[in-house]
């Protein structure tokens, strides 16, 4: 666990991660993450939280249409 302190970043508040935290993610400058907030406080992951949702959707809808999107990907 390491300590980061909030700062001010022009208009907005913000924390600046440790380079070897960002080496270690595999995440550098313009990459995206989402900020959750959870029972114990703020989880940042790079993973989109509602991407499983939306690929559940996708799959019950990807089966049901099935020969609509095969002619579509022609």
């Amino acid at each position: 666990m390491e300590a980061l302190k909030i700062r001010k970043v022009g208009n907005s508040d913000g924390v600046i991660l440790p380079k070897r935290m960002l080496e270690n993610a595999n995440l550098g400058e313009g990459d995206t993450l989402h900020a959750v907030q959870t029972g114990e406080g703020i989880f940042l992951t790079p993973f989109d939280p509602d991407f499983e949702v939306k690929m559940n959707a996708f799959e019950s809808l990807r089966k049901r249409y099935r020969n609509a999107l095969r002619e579509l990907a022609k």
